[in-house]
């Protein structure tokens, strides 16, 4: 039986057809529009392409956002339009299948869980960094959602008081100093304080600021740019901070790092790994969670989203 699985992100909409063995057999890919309407109709489209090309029975949507525990209405979403919406339900009405809502972090926990790097495991947390971060924790194979569907909410752990602005409405968040957009935010910051510094990306800033993407900044690092490895340096810094306090809470047996940003962990989860190992209390005294890079990288919460629509 085939479902389609759609990772709806902050900056991408990514579908793909996906058998019982996590396969993925066919993809779609649109950008993502800032209105309700608009979003919707994109999504639609996405599933209503590979549906023509496919024998699909569901669909399962991976939403960054607070997802009800009837998995129908999405609360809120930091970086969607969706407030209080009942998505599944205009999904299901716009393209004729079953739809099924979960927070994109648990769908890719759960890929992983099956499928992939945490295969296995009684206790384990996934980290997605993307646009924004995404949490997920699995107990004995179950998602833990909490008591309304929203946990566990770590990209907006408060790490650093009275710092970066958030979408969320607060400050300090960790996704604000990890995640494609805090290396964009970064970079930026760092030109800023160093004018006189040649380099890859004080070129390009100079002819397009909006050129300094997350995604740029981890080429011109893999080129050797100073500022784009200094950018680097600081997330994995931050990376290691959270990762301390996700374990200080939940004392998992593997820690997942997924998300597109991961498909740059060489640039920076070794160092992520080390300072996570010298500041999680009782450091040197204790076992530490085995940090893995997710082996679906980016498919794994469509991957995730297509086999929650398989399951009644």
């Amino acid at each position: 039986m085939l479902t389609v699985g759609v990772d709806v992100g902050g900056t991408s909409v990514r579908a793909g057809v996906v058998d019982s063995r996590g396969a993925v057999l066919d993809t779609a890919r649109a950008a993502t529009p800032s209105g309700e309407e608009a979003l919707e109709e994109v999504i639609a489209a996405t599933v209503t392409e590979l549906a023509s090309r496919h024998d699909v029975s569901a669909v399962g949507l991976a939403v960054a956002g607070f997802v009800a525990s009837d998995r129908r209405t999405v609360h809120f979403a930091p970086h969607l339009a969706w407030r209080q919406a009942p998505v599944a339900d205009r999904i299901a009405k716009r393209t004729g299948l079953p739809v099924v809502l979960e927070h994109d972090a648990n769908a890719a926990a759960l890929a992983e869980h099956r499928f992939g790097a945490a295969r296995g495991a009684r206790v384990a947390v996934l980290v997605a960094i993307g646009t924004g971060i995404g949490g997920a924790l699995l107990i004995d194979g179950e998602i833990f959602r909490g008591a309304h569907g929203v946990a566990p909410e770590l990209g907006h752990l408060r790490l650093v008081p009275d710092g970066r602005p958030c979408p969320c409405g607060k400050s300090g968040c960790w996704e604000r100093y990890c995640s494609g957009t805090a290396l964009s935010t970064t970079a930026v910051e760092l030109l800023a304080r160093n004018p006189g510094t040649s380099t890859l990306l004080t070129r390009e800033a100079t002819r397009d600021p909006r050129s300094i993407t997350g995604r740029r900044v981890a080429a011109a690092a893999r080129e050797g740019d100073r500022i784009a490895c200094r950018a680097l340096s600081d997330l994995a810094r931050w990376l290691g901070d959270g990762l301390a306090l996700v374990a200080d809470v939940y004392d998992p047996e593997v820690i997942v790092v997924g998300g597109g940003v991961s498909g740059s962990a060489p640039l920076f989860l070794d160092e992520a790994r080390e300072r996570y190992a010298t500041v999680v209390t009782g450091a040197g005294h204790r076992p530490l969670a085995r940090i893995r890079t997710a082996h679906l990288a980016d498919d794994a919460g469509l991957v995730g989203a297509a086999t929650l629509a398989r399951t009644p």
